[in-house]
């Protein structure tokens, strides 16, 4: 499966019926449980990059932040039956490209072990032994 990556502007992302077909695809429910507010952050971030493969929504990856000191890449979805071709790559490079000045990209994922080797691959360093710094988050209700 060739899929075309694309950067979205406010006026083509993609519908929100199609956003949350997506995120159900990959389990992620605390953003389908409320759709709106998924809706919301999808038109609030920096930059929104998608994925399809003849007219259907494969990927979506979305960057929030300044875009002049930090980039915070929020979210990256490769749909089950499109994985494993360099689709989440592609998306992550195409979130990033126009903030190859910006000193921080961050990101927070779950521990699968799958992810950190991804991640990795793509110039990101767990912060730790290697990488001097701490790292915190706060999660909302």
């Amino acid at each position: 499966m060739t899929a075309t990556v694309i950067a979205c502007t406010a006026s083509d992302l993609p519908a929100p019926t199609e956003a949350v077909a997506l995120y159900d695809a990959v389990g992620w429910s605390a953003y389908t449980d409320h759709p709106e507010t998924l809706w919301e952050g999808l038109a609030g971030s920096l930059r929104v990059v998608i994925a399809r493969h003849e007219g259907r929504l494969v990927g979506l990856a979305r960057v929030v932040g300044d875009g002049a000191t930090i980039c915070y890449l929020q979210d990256v979805l490769v749909h089950p039956d499109a994985r494993r071709e360099g689709l989440g790559g592609r998306l992550v490079q195409e979130a990033f490209a126009p903030y190859g000045d910006v000193r921080q990209h961050v990101l927070i994922t779950d521990e699968e072990p799958g992810q950190k080797v991804f991640y990795e691959s793509l110039g990101f360093s767990q912060f730790g032994a290697a990488v001097p710094g701490r790292a915190f988050v706060r999660f909302g209700s």
